[in-house]
């Protein structure tokens, strides 16, 4: 049997997905590693940045080795893309793996995602606009079957958190500023791609929606099988948005789905999820577990 191992090299976090031929996930980790930390200012990953992903890294190279994984795909996104030294981190992360990160483009990046968010999705209810939230970037992707129509934009958590909210907890113009610039970005989106808003249901991926998700179903413990192929209504994401961005970290860690490495960062993720809902008119989103790492894993088999 065939087992196979997909890394993803977030700007926020770091993650790997074993699976073999039944694409039923072996093991599944994720590390919040924050990759991009200061990136948008400075143009560059710093050594302490590097340092934390290049650790996480060894720790999945042991788990690949544990399970036999045969064949590695490693990706690297929006932090590394952006980034004027990503060799450093290449040339690392190679070191330790013992495959080169490809650095995606931002199109790549929303077709992976595209082909495993929608892999066990009925084509019956489509076409599905998939909402990728990132740590630096979003991707937008359009389609049935396959992603036709698929653009990336320069917001994401940390991207939206280090540029705008500047305090704790954000103050009104920052969140206003936020949104606003995000609002602009998908203007521009669908001036180019106008089919983007003949999506018929939006799916939303990465950690940004399925925190929100934990949140408002106010998950003690992370629940993957509960989280997966969640609806939630726009209602529900406006709500913990609002909670949220009024709370301080520390108030923020109260609620019970948000993890502690997210807890500075989730805001900035609120301000794209909701602006996405409000700016197509969605009443909600189905949430996926299923991403970027399934669609690379696929690729293996």
């Amino acid at each position: 049997m065939t087992v196979v191992a997909a890394i993803d090299c977030g700007t926020n976090s770091t993650r790997v997905l074993v699976t073999d031929e039944s694409h039923a996930p072996i093991e599944r980790l994720m590390r919040i590693t924050r990759l991009g930390q200061g990136v948008d200012a400075s143009g560059a990953l710093s050594p302490v940045a590097i340092e934390r992903t290049v650790e996480v890294l060894r720790e999945f190279r042991g788990v690949m080795d544990r399970f036999g994984a045969t064949k590695v795909r490693v990706s690297a996104t929006s932090a590394v893309r952006d980034a004027a030294n990503r060799d450093e981190f290449l040339d690392a992360a190679e070191a330790v793996i013992g495959t080169r990160p490809e650095v995606l483009s931002g199109l790549d990046e929303g077709r992976l995602g595209f082909s495993g968010a929608t892999a066990e999705l009925d084509a019956r209810d489509g076409p599905f606009l998939v909402v990728d939230i990132g740590g630096g970037s979003t991707e937008l992707s359009l389609g049935t079957t396959e992603a036709e129509t698929v653009c990336s934009l320069e917001m994401g958590c940390v991207r939206l958190t280090e540029k705008f909210l500047r305090h704790d907890p954000p103050r009104p113009e920052e969140l206003r500023d936020a949104l606003d610039d995000v609002r602009d970005r998908l203007e521009d989106a669908v001036v180019e791609l106008p089919q983007l808003r003949d999506g018929r249901r939006m799916v939303g991926v990465a950690g940004t929606v399925t925190t929100v998700a934990a949140v408002e179903m106010g998950l003690q413990e992370y629940d993957r099988d509960r989280i997966h192929h969640f609806w939630l209504t726009r209602a529900a994401a406006e709500d913990v948005f609002r909670t949220l961005a009024t709370e301080d970290r520390a108030a923020r860690l109260g609620n019970p789905g948000l993890e502690e490495a997210r807890a500075d960062v989730i805001v900035g993720g609120c301000v794209a999820l909701v602006a996405v809902l409000r700016f197509f008119g969605f009443d909600g989103c189905l949430v996926s577990e299923a991403d970027i790492l399934d669609g690379m894993a696929a690729t293996l088999l």
